[in-house]
Parts: C-alpha cells; sequence; structure tokens
C-alpha cells in the first residue's frame, strides 16, 4: 500500500513521536509498503508558544495537499493535531477522503499544567479534531478508558516497541559514578513534573538528560543535579546502563518509551502508579510504582536486572506497526489499484 503519515512532529525533534513514527515507518516499509511521511521540516515554521525550541509549521495547507496529491496514498494517517494536521484533516474533509488519527499527548493536561487553558477546553477542540477519523489510535487501555468517557469515538489500542538490539545491557565504566544513580530522561518541562524527582532525597547521584524550558531555571536551583543536555536517540543506550534506577516522575504521558528503552538495558523503573506506567511497568517485576516516589527509587534498586530486561522484551515494534497496518483505512477507490498491486506481487500486502 502507499501511506501517507502527516506530522506536526519535525525529525529533528528528539521525542517519543519521532521516535515512534520513525520505527513505524520503518517497519511499513520492511512490509512491503511505501510510506510518504510529511512533516514541517521542509515549511516555514514558527515558534511553539510558550515552547519555542519547538517549531511549528507556517500555513502548510497548499504543501500538504499538493504532496497527498502527487503521492495518490491508499491510506492517510494523520498522526498529531497542529498546523500539519490541520492541513491533512482540511484537505481529507474537501475530497470526502477517510482518514485516521492518534492520539500521542495529553495536550489537555499539559496546557492546563502552564495555566493557558482549562481541560474541558482542550477536551472539546480534541474532539471535533479527532471526531470524522475511522479510527483514533491510542497507546493503552487507560488512555482509551479516559477518552471514551470523555465522549470520544472509535477508539482502538496501537501499542508500542523497544529495539532490543541497539538497548540492551552493555558494561560501562562506572568507576568515577557515585552510586547509586538515578537517571532521568525527557523535556525539561512543567507538564513532565521533573521537579518532584529532584527535590526527593536520595543518596548517590542524580542526572538528567534533556532539554526545555524550565531547565535553566532548574540548573540553578538544584546545582547538586548533574544536567547534561539532551542527547541523540543513539547514544540514549550508554546512559541508560550507567543508571542503577529510571525515574519517570510525569503524571501526563500517555505511554513512555524511555521507561521501555531502560527496561531493555535492564534498568528498573521508578515512577508514580498513574496511566502511562500503569500500561508499561510491570510493578514488583521491571520497576517500583508507589505515590512516595523516594520509597518507589529505593525500592527498585533490588530489583533482577535480568527480569526486567525479560519483561522489555515483550514489547516489539513489529507487533505495534501490524497494529498500526490492521487500523488503517483503505481510501475509497483504493481498492482497485490495490487489487493490481496484489496480483502483481509475489506476496501478500498485509494489514489491508
Amino acid at each position: 500500500m502507499r501511506i501517507a503519515i502527516v506530522t506536526d512532529a519535525a525529525q529533528t525533534q528528539i521525542n517519543g513521536v519521532v521516535n515512534t513514527l520513525r520505527a513505524t515507518t520503518a517497519g511499513l516499509r520492511s512490509n512491503g509498503h511505501e510510506v510518504l511521511l510529511l512533516s514541517p521540516d521542509d515549511c516555514q515554521t514558527f515558534a511553539c508558544p510558550t515552547y519555542p525550541e519547538i517549531r511549528l509549521a507556517y500555513k502548510p495547507y497548499a504543501r500538504v495537499a499538493a504532496s497527498l496529491k502527487a503521492f495518490a496514498p491508499d491510506c492517510i494517517h494523520i498522526s498529531t493535531e497542529g498546523p500539519m494536521g490541520l492541513a491533512a484533516r482540511r484537505f481529507c474533509l474537501r475530497q470526502g477522503i477517510g482518514f485516521t488519527t492518534a492520539y500521542h499527548t495529553r495536550f489537555p493536561e499539559y496546557l492546563s499544567a502552564r495555566s493557558m487553558l482549562p481541560k474541558a477546553v482542550t477536551y472539546r477542540w480534541l474532539r471535533w479534531f479527532h471526531g470524522p477519523s475511522k479510527a483514533v489510535m491510542v497507546p493503552t487501555q487507560h488512555v482509551m478508558k479516559e477518552l471514551e468517557q470523555r465522549g470520544f469515538r472509535h477508539l482502538v489500542l496501537w501499542g508500542r516497541g523497544v529495539d532490543t538490539e541497539r538497548f540492551k545491557p552493555v558494561d560501562e565504566d562506572h568507576a568515577c559514578i557515585v552510586r547509586p544513580l538515578y537517571l532521568y530522561v525527557g523535556r525539561i518541562a512543567v507538564e513532565k513534573n521533573i521537579e518532584s524527582f529532584l527535590r526527593v532525597d536520595l543518596p548517590g547521584t542524580k542526572w538528567v538528560i534533556g532539554d526545555g524550558p524550565l531547565r535553566e531555571e532548574l540548573q540553578q536551583r538544584y546545582p547538586e543535579v548533574q544536567f547534561l543536555g539532551a542527547k541523540a536517540h543513539h547514544e540514549l543506550t550508554s546512559y541508560y546502563n550507567c543508571a542503577d534506577v529510571m525515574v519517570f516522575p510525569s503524571h501526563t504521558d500517555t505511554f513512555g518509551l524511555v521507561m521501555v528503552e531502560a527496561m531493555a538495558c535492564g534498568v528498573p523503573v521508578a515512577a508514580y502508579p498513574v496511566p502511562g506506567p500503569v500500561d508499561v511497568v510491570a510493578h514488583g517485576r521491571s520497576g517500583i510504582l508507589d505515590h512516595d516516589l523516594t520509597s518507589a527509587c529505593l525500592m527498585a534498586l533490588s530489583l533482577d536486572r535480568r527480569e526486567v530486561r525479560r519483561h522489555a522484551l515483550e514489547y516489539s515494534w513489529e507487533a505495534a506497526t501490524l497494529q498500526f497496518q490492521h487500523h488503517l483505512h483503505l481510501i475509497q477507490g483504493a481498492k482497485v489499484r490495490l487489487k493490481k498491486i496484489l496480483t502483481s506481487q509475489s506476496r501478500p500486502v498485509s494489514g489491508v
């Protein structure tokens, strides 16, 4: 199939949405599909309000429409709800084309944490955005239940995976580290609740990997914490393997890929028992979930790293990609083109 994926997350960004789409695109191509990934990378952009590091596409409709017409996709998936997603949604509705969407990010909680908009207002807008979607893909059962209660329709599960060949236990030189080492990986922003980790009194060392609007302020307030900046995805394996515990203090993530990546390296997770961690971490096996983050961090130290790794092996990008394929909506009229493709190939195309 010819699959178009539209996203507002530029490929230069370092976050879970980019990594998920990168792995999914690779999986789709490996399964024999042709994929067009439309992102703001070639567009004129402007700074995202309150988050200037993130650039959003400025008036991208003409480019999105032209690209989709030229590609003539069999399926269109709109991954995000920003200007690129809005442009693709507008194009599909104008052309009478069915499409699917995804719910990656808890924007209502993010905006509420920044005192910008009440959650009810943002959820109303998101219901409007996803309303025409043939399938709204969500990462966990908890997120699905929450959105159902808020009136969303056509919800389906699209899980996540981990590259267990890249993220695996590796011997590192730990001689200079004061143990135990507690590691945070993610954006340094209010919605990530990172300060809950920074202010807890723990023995040993704390490392923070990532960047964001609060970095400078928190770096000054917590001089004993080592802020190492953002790292490329392929660099994270070394940092995970240095850690004794991966700390994930967020209350607002829909999944939390960094938890699975750390677990794949044998590093147990300490987190709150909230949606995201409760779906990813096996309490007492691959991590500790506790409303007392200090207790979770200390208890996680005693977990068997081999067992942590075994739990991470249950996550597969191959399985997640097949889920994604299954939920795609075949555009009306594309079946004729697809039938011709199928008859000319030696093996069937999956996910129809």
